[in-house]
């Protein structure tokens, strides 16, 4: 069973290379959504989609700042694979 920390549901603060690191997914999130607002036809299904992708970019945040029971990762702690 996963044990969550007391900071889970607190915002980690990001240090400089976690910031680079959403930086990158952001902009990859942020093109691929240009490209589906393009080619995906207008509907509900595409809204889905759009929302969704949203936030799968949120996520990519807390997977960078946090570890796997909820806890902040430290500057000396790397990314969990």
């Amino acid at each position: 069973m996963t044990r969550l920390h007391e900071d889970t549901f607190w915002d980690a603060k990001p240090n400089d290379e976690q910031l680079a690191s959403m930086q990158v997914c952001r902009e990859a999130c942020e093109q691929y959504a240009r490209t589906l607002a393009e080619i995906v036809p207008d509907g509900a299904d595409k809204t889905y989609l759009l929302r969704k992708l949203r936030e799968l970019a949120m996520w990519a945040d807390v997977a960078i700042t946090r570890n796997a029971d909820g806890s902040p990762r430290g500057d000396d702690e790397p990314a969990a694979a």
